[in-house]
Order: C-alpha cells, then sequence, then structure tokens
C-alpha cells in the first residue's frame, strides 16, 4: 500500500470516527458551558471542549481566557527590549540572543506565505521564523517579546499559568511580526473606454498566515527553548526593571523605541 492511500484511508477512518456520536462525552469540561464535547456529536473527536471552546483554545491557549491585546502587551515588550540593550554584555542575554539566531538559521528555506497551504504545522512555524529572517527582524525584538509575555502574565490578577497558554501567546506575537508576503505588479488590460487598446493595471497581493492551531505550539516550544535560560536567571530583574518604567512613566505605549522596527518597509510599502 503506498503512502497516498494510507493516507486517504487514515482520512476516511477518522471522517467515519467523527461522524459516530460517543456519548460518554456528553458534557463540555468547561463549568456551566451546557454543550456537550465534539465527541459527543458528529462534529469530531475532542473528548474536552465544545465545538465553540475548543476553537477558542486553538486561538489563544486556553478555552476561556482571551489573548493580550497590544495596549498590555506593548509598555512590557518596550521595558524587556530597554532592559536587554542595557545588559547587551550578560552572558544569559547572548546566549538567548544566539539561540534565537540559531533559530533563522535552522528554519530552512524562505517560503512565502501563500505557498504554506498544505505544510505540516512545524513546517509552518519554521517558516515564520524564516520570514523573520527574510525581513531581518533583530533578534532582540524575539526575545523581548518573550519576556513581555512572561511579565505580564506576573502582572496579571488572574493569569493562565499553564505552559501551553504562555506558548502561543508569546508565539501570537512573534508570528505577527513575521508578517505575511506581499505583492505589487502591473499587467496590461483591455481598455474599457477605448475597444481594442490596452490599459496598465496595478494588481496587488496580501497574504497572511493565520495565526492558531499547532502551529503556533511549535513555534511557541522553539521561542521557549530559546530563552528559558534568560527567563530561569534574570526574570526577576526585568520585571523590577518594568515597574521602575512604570513608575516614572517611561515605558510608553509603543512596543519599542523610535527608529526599532520588526519589518523594514519595502520598497512597495514605500510607494503606497
Amino acid at each position: 500500500m503506498t503512502d497516498w492511500s494510507q493516507r486517504l484511508k487514515r482520512k476516511q477512518d477518522v471522517k467515519d470516527r467523527a461522524n459516530v456520536p460517543n456519548h460518554m462525552y456528553g458534557y463540555c469540561r468547561v463549568i456551566h458551558c451546557g454543550r456537550p464535547a465534539r465527541a459527543g456529536t458528529s462534529d469530531g473527536l475532542d473528548e474536552r471542549y465544545c465545538r465553540a471552546h475548543a476553537d477558542h483554545n486553538q486561538r489563544h491557549g486556553s478555552p476561556l481566557k482571551g489573548s493580550y491585546t497590544a495596549r498590555e502587551l506593548n509598555p512590557y515588550r518596550r521595558a524587556a527590549l530597554a532592559w536587554i540593550v542595557a545588559h547587551e554584555d550578560n552572558r544569559w542575554v547572548q546566549n538567548a540572543v544566539q539561540r534565537v539566531q540559531g533559530l533563522y538559521q535552522q528554519a530552512g528555506p524562505y517560503i512565502e506565505a501563500f505557498r504554506l497551504r498544505g505544510l505540516p504545522p512545524q513546517d509552518r512555524a519554521k517558516a515564520a521564523l524564516a520570514r523573520l529572517r527574510q525581513h531581518g527582524t533583530d533578534p532582540r525584538l524575539v526575545v523581548a517579546a518573550w519576556l513581555a509575555v512572561e511579565l505580564v502574565i506576573l502582572d496579571d490578577p488572574q493569569p493562565v499559568t499553564s505552559t501551553e497558554y504562555k506558548r502561543v501567546q508569546a508565539a501570537k506575537v512573534v508570528h505577527r511580526m513575521a508578517s505575511g508576503s506581499h505583492r505589487r505588479w502591473v499587467r496590461e488590460v483591455p481598455s474599457p473606454v477605448w475597444p481594442g487598446q490596452k490599459q496598465a493595471q496595478v494588481q496587488e497581493l496580501h497574504v497572511y498566515p493565520r495565526s492558531r492551531g499547532r502551529v503556533l505550539r511549535h513555534l511557541g516550544e522553539a521561542l521557549e527553548s530559546a530563552v528559558e535560560l534568560l527567563v530561569d536567571h534574570h526574570l526577576t530583574d526585568v520585571h523590577a526593571f518594568k515597574r521602575e518604567q512604570g513608575a516614572t512613566g517611561a515605558s510608553g505605549a509603543r512596543p519599542y523605541p523610535r527608529g526599532w522596527v520588526s519589518r523594514p518597509r519595502s520598497k512597495d510599502d514605500e510607494e503606497k
């Protein structure tokens, strides 16, 4: 049996199982939900959550708590970056930056965002890192993004402290920094005014990969492995620095100071 036929058979088996409700899973695990888990319906195999809470968990890393907003995260990102720049000689800062650079180099070839369809989640996560490398994103910004998530969770009065939630939140920030792919070109089309003649028409293509699912888990796991030693040794120091910055009103609402960008503007962007 070929690999293609095995995949097809496996796909059909999963589909058949999903179409048969298992009444052992009659309730979603979220308290007061009242809806059955997806395995208890003909809508999937999830034995824990209903469709709504399963989708929320895929997007945010928690079935209940949503993602932190830019307004909440930006002061922490700016403070973390300021601390990193002020301690560039620290061996754990250098270790984290070098590890992120290692992730860039191991990410494989650059793949346009509109060519990601059909790739496994792990390859899509590597493609996000390859986009960061292609855009020349400073590794210190990636380290600051992870530290910002650690800090905002510390200050959250009702935090979700699970590893999955932390990974997903950091991965969402970095995935957004990686952005998508943008193309702009000029083509000739028939003129609607002058028959038989052609006119130039500008065409644009903007594709942004979805920020959800196992892609975020793989990306978050890679980021955690790069920054974990810095977190173990200096998270308390960064937190104290953030409190000082907040007290003096120096943290600001931007994710990083003026002059810092996660993605340099291309010529096409400048033309717009």
